[in-house]
């Protein structure tokens, strides 16, 4: 199964996210299957690659909490088409 996750980078006290698509067996910096975004929590600055989001969330990939509210405040889920909200675990 895949999931829309976050993935930490930057340096020490200082974090940015990439958002991606990975298998949930691997571990949060493991290899992922594609870059989708990222999220930077201290300029409050999103860049998502709605496409490719779509296209993962078509095929069943699940977001996490965050990534979901992330995109939920983007809008990606009215472009999807969706009146409900995805659920997810």
């Amino acid at each position: 199964m895949v999931k829309l996750r976050l993935k930490r980078c930057g340096r020490k006290q200082r974090a940015i996210y990439r958002i991606v698509a990975i298998d949930v067996r691997s571990r949060r910096e493991g290899r992922d299957l594609r870059k989708v975004g990222f999220y930077d929590p201290i300029k409050n600055q999103t860049d998502l690659n709605v496409p490719a989001i779509l296209y993962f969330l078509e095929k069943g990939a699940q977001p996490t909490g965050t990534v979901h509210d992330i995109l939920k405040k983007a809008g990606v889920f009215m472009e999807l088409g969706l009146n409900h909200q995805i659920k997810f675990n």
